[in-house]
């Protein structure tokens, strides 16, 4: 029998098949050697890979699991609240996309789920700013350098 971790996993494998095989029925252009599959494909096949791992994972974990350690873990308490808090932060990222456009609100959002993550961020803070300002500019360099793709600009400040 599955947990928690194997259903997610069966599910993510699912879904990834299922879409992987719809990639096939994407057009290729005749002139393009990658066409508009060729990422999606990539994606879905680790996405696919990675969720056959976690049920593997899960049958592993729950085969060497003793009957006193899965009750201790049931009633382990849950991350909800940092669960709300990442919602919320995302939708406050999508609600300031258009406004500050990407390069602004995506370091405003890895400075705020960095600091909802790490329990005492102050003591890090000179990392947290580097990581999210790096990982920003490298999102930028890569979608808008290399795969050419317009990410958003902000309407208040025109970058």
């Amino acid at each position: 029998m599955l947990g928690r971790d194997g259903i997610a996993g069966l599910a993510a494998l699912a879904a990834s098949l299922g879409l992987l095989v719809l990639s096939r029925g994407l057009p290729q252009p005749a002139l393009v050697p990658v066409g508009p599959a060729f990422y999606p494909r990539i994606v879905l096949t680790v996405t696919a890979l990675l969720g056959a791992a976690l049920i593997v994972s899960d049958l592993l974990a729950r085969r060497r699991a003793r009957p006193r350690a899965s009750a201790a873990a049931a009633a382990a308490p849950g991350n909800a609240p940092l669960v709300v808090a990442t919602f919320g932060l995302f939708a406050g990222y999508v609600t300031l996309l258009p406004l500050l456009g990407f390069r602004i609100a995506s370091v405003l959002f890895l400075l705020g789920l960095q600091g909802a993550l790490d329990p005492a961020p102050r003591r890090h803070w000179r990392r947290i700013v580097l990581v999210a300002a790096l990982t920003a500019w490298l999102s930028h360099f890569v979608f808008e350098g290399y795969l050419s793709v317009l990410l958003p600009r902000g309407r208040w400040t025109g970058v």
